[in-house]
């Protein structure tokens, strides 16, 4: 078939999921065109991930849909390690009602509900398109700043060329946009096949509102609440089995009855059985000059603590504001250096954590079961799982020349910002808007806030007394500087040398500007 004219387009996005959509939208609220390739025509129908916890909805709030996602998600209770016997061996208590981000600490949810709550919201953006059945085959930077994208139309077969300044490789673990900077994943050693069941039921079946962790190195298994009649299954596999095994409710009761009580069969409705391979990896390199990976592109991480695709999220808001900065010319070029500095050793973190998750719910036989009753209730006792168990903290981004650690201990740099409800009613992130700011207790002087100003930079005192000035104060701080992505890239007790931090960046008013 004969190909179109070649068009350019400042970014294409290559992938519709969740990462890809989450950058779209970002980059459309910097006045940035966009066009998103997917080589699906629309959602993909089953459930997939179905946790996000309060960071990753502070993410939601910034793309406008805090309140849609509210109305399709369940606030879980935290997460319950049980033995193979289901006695609780550890609790890990979550907030259900509001955290430092400014949402429930845990959220369950059903994938392509939220898949279509963001392309939904994607589609009021005028400056981006999205188009479904677009069969990516080439990516090809054969020029300086230039990108060639060369995609088929599945439903007629036209090829389609498009040039870009920046490409977004969010298409998933087979990703066609990895494999064309020459990346390969670094397999870190975790493999396990498991059984995903998805059942829905008006009955009650009256469990703890929270995540089940059945800690068992012959059958492992979790257990979730969806949504108010939604709920999820997952079981390791033994050697010898299949998904086909358990088809049907008859067949899967054994595994699901520690769960469903007297619960006839004719009451649950299995809407979906399958088998997943869990894997634990991580991409050698993120970008290729003006090519980047994000989301599953990059990092595989088996979902122990819920975080795969929050990864993809995080990837996104990290990513996306500093493409807009360099393309509307208010940021150098060289801060898309800090994209793989800053989120590879983070995602690894969290692979991390995942593992250790993982192998604490299946490693070690009859000694293993023993240690784990030791260690389980002291797991909220170890730094880092502690964080992440308990109140979701995640670690701080790696240093780069957007994170400037100081020497002071317990410094702010490379964290995330509170969220807090300011006196006037409005959450901070709704006061910062898309952009810089300076969070101080002190104002700074009349040339400094105008230079910080006229930069586009939003300047905010802290109300004395207050959640933000106790974080100050913990961080050994008196003022910060906030990124758009709402991390620290500085902080310290001299406003001065803060502000003059601002100016080195090069900043411009086009730099924050962002379509409200």
């Amino acid at each position: 078939m004969p190909s179109s004219p070649t068009k350019f387009v400042p970014v294409v996005v290559v992938g519709a999921g969740p990462t890809g959509v989450t950058a779209a939208t970002l980059l459309a609220d910097y006045c940035v065109p966009t066009l998103v390739l997917d080589r699906w025509e629309s959602v993909y129908p089953q459930p997939r991930a179905v946790h996000l916890d309060d960071e990753i909805h502070r993410i939601l709030a910034r793309l406008g849909v805090a309140e849609q996602f509210a109305a399709i998600s369940r606030p879980a209770l935290g997460l319950r390690l049980l033995d193979q016997n289901h006695h609780t061996l550890a609790q890990f208590d979550r907030d259900p009602a509001r955290s430092r981000h400014g949402f429930p600490q845990a959220n369950m949810f059903d994938q392509p509900e939220l898949e279509q709550l963001l392309r939904a919201n994607l589609a009021k953006r005028p400056n981006v398109q999205l188009r479904g059945n677009s069969e990516v085959t080439a990516v090809t930077q054969h020029e300086p700043d230039r990108v060639r994208v060369t995609y088929s139309d599945r439903a007629t077969g036209t090829e389609h060329v498009v040039e870009a300044g920046y490409v977004l490789g969010c298409d998933g673990a087979n990703s066609i946009v990895r494999a064309s900077i020459g990346a390969a994943m670094d397999d870190l050693r975790f493999e396990q096949r498991w059984l995903v069941a998805d059942v829905i039921t008006e009955a009650e079946l009256d469990q703890w509102d929270g995540v089940h962790q059945v800690c068992d190195p012959i059958r492992a298994a979790t257990y979730m609440r969806i949504g108010p009649n939604r709920y999820r299954w997952e079981f390791r596999l033994l050697p010898s089995e299949t998904a086909a095994d358990f088809s049907t409710m008859a067949t899967l009761r054994p595994l699901v009855a520690p769960w469903i009580g007297d619960v006839a069969d004719d009451e649950l409705d299995l809407v979906r059985v399958t088998e997943y391979t869990f894997r634990a990896q991580i991409a050698d390199r993120w970008r290729d000059r003006n090519v980047f990976i994000l989301g599953d592109a990059a990092h595989l991480t088996p979902p122990f603590i819920g975080q795969g695709m929050g990864a993809g999220l995080r990837d996104a808001m990290n990513l996306a504001w500093k493409v807009a900065g360099v393309i509307n010319e208010g940021l150098p070029a060289t801060v898309l250096d800090t994209y793989e500095q800053e989120r590879k050793p983070h995602a690894r973190s969290m692979i991390g954590l995942a593992l250790a998750m993982g192998w604490a719910m299946t490693a070690g036989g009859h000694v293993g079961n023993m240690v784990r009753r030791t260690v389980a209730p002291r797991l909220r006792w170890i730094p880092g799982l502690r964080d992440k168990l308990t109140n979701g903290t995640t670690p701080r981004l790696h240093e780069s020349a957007l994170v400037i650690r100081s020497r002071t201990p317990r410094h702010l740099a490379g964290t995330l910002c509170p969220n807090p409800v300011l006196a006037d009613g409005r959450r901070l992130d709704t006061v910062l808007g898309n952009g810089f700011a300076l969070i101080t207790t002190t104002q700074p002087l009349a040339f400094q806030r105008s230079m910080l100003e006229e930069h586009g930079t939003v300047v905010h005192v802290t109300a004395p007394g207050g959640e933000l000035e106790r974080w100050l104060r913990r961080g050994h701080a008196t003022a910060a500087i906030v990124r758009p992505d709402r991390t620290v890239m500085r902080s310290g007790r001299d406003v001065g040398k803060l502000c003059a931090a601002m100016s080195g960046l090069e900043l411009t008013s086009n730099t924050n500007s962002a379509a409200r």
